[in-house]
């Protein structure tokens, strides 16, 4: 199945659409940025670490893998995604944190020509526009669209450094498909899970709504990331980024369902010019990839 030309892209649409829920329940958990930085952070870690512990057959060769600039470089883009990716859900408008995620087709292209020298097809740019001006139509159009404040601000600044950490995470893994993903993620989250628990406090960890915030820490993320990272390694970085923007149009739609906050007209067309296009490329990427091997 590994093999198959379109096992990346399924796999990363897979992974995406697990993400999608995650913002609903944070929301539904009531907490703090920090305090969703610790749960998140080290129920994610302690998962990712035990996955790998069961399932590695080299743990030497990996723990060695670990101390090298790439493997150090994949803990250092998971802590901070784990990191930025809270506080900015926390403190700004989930629509502009997620327009600024959004980005990391973007990124993503870049690094990758930069770091292994792999080029960016025509049509993969081209659908990158033309999402982006989809999900900018859902956020910033019409009544009912997001002002930016100093807050908002913030938030997108946050956007913007998880978009570019994922997108290298994304690009290294492609580029070295040796490294551990369960070990190295679990470890990134688990250290920001200790900086978010030191940060809040132990005795202000328990306020809010436990049981929303674990089932994204012990299911949502790890699931998630996971089979996004893998998916580097069968498909280009830029193709698992651009599937990551299911969350971007359809979290807002289970926070809708979840908590009754209802889409504005413009979210509405925004994310059928999203997920249509997205469709559009992935129907005319297999069949360029299957008329490829045949």
């Amino acid at each position: 199945m590994t093999r198959h030309p379109l096992f990346g892209l399924l796999l990363a649409t897979f992974g995406a659409l697990t993400l999608t829920p995650d913002a609903l329940f944070m929301r539904w958990s009531g907490m703090g940025g920090y305090q969703m930085v610790g749960w998140r952070g080290l129920l994610m870690g302690v998962v990712m670490v035990a996955l790998w512990a069961i399932t590695s057959r080299r743990r030497g060769r990996d723990v060695a893998l670990l101390g090298t600039g790439f493997g150090l470089a994949i803990v250092v883009c998971q802590y901070f995604n784990a990191t930025l990716f809270s506080l900015g859900i926390a403190h700004a408008p989930v629509a502009v944190m997620l327009l600024a995620v959004a980005t990391v087709p973007v990124f993503a292209a870049i690094f990758a020509r930069l770091i292994i020298g792999e080029p960016t097809r025509r049509a993969t740019w081209g659908t990158i526009i033309v999402v982006l001006f989809g999900i900018t139509l859902a956020v910033f159009g019409g009544k009912g669209a997001v002002t930016l404040t100093s807050d908002a601000l913030l938030g997108a600044l946050a956007g913007l450094g998880v978009a570019m950490v994922l997108a290298l995470n994304f690009v290294i893994l492609r580029a070295r498909p040796d490294l551990p993903i369960p070990l190295l993620i679990g470890l990134g989250a688990a250290l920001a899970g200790v900086t978010g628990v030191v940060i809040t406090g132990p005795a202000q960890m328990a306020e809010g709504t436990v049981w929303a915030i674990v089932v994204c820490g012990l299911i949502i993320l790890p699931v998630s990331f996971f089979s996004l990272s893998l998916a580097s390694r069968y498909t280009h970085a830029s193709n698992v980024s651009l599937l990551l923007l299911l969350e971007t149009v359809l979290g807002p739609l289970w926070v809708w369902i979840g908590v009754g906050e209802g889409p504005t007209p413009m979210m509405l067309v925004g994310g059928v010019i999203v997920v249509g296009s997205l469709a559009i490329y992935l129907w005319h990427t297999g069949r360029r990839r299957l008329g490829l091997q045949t």
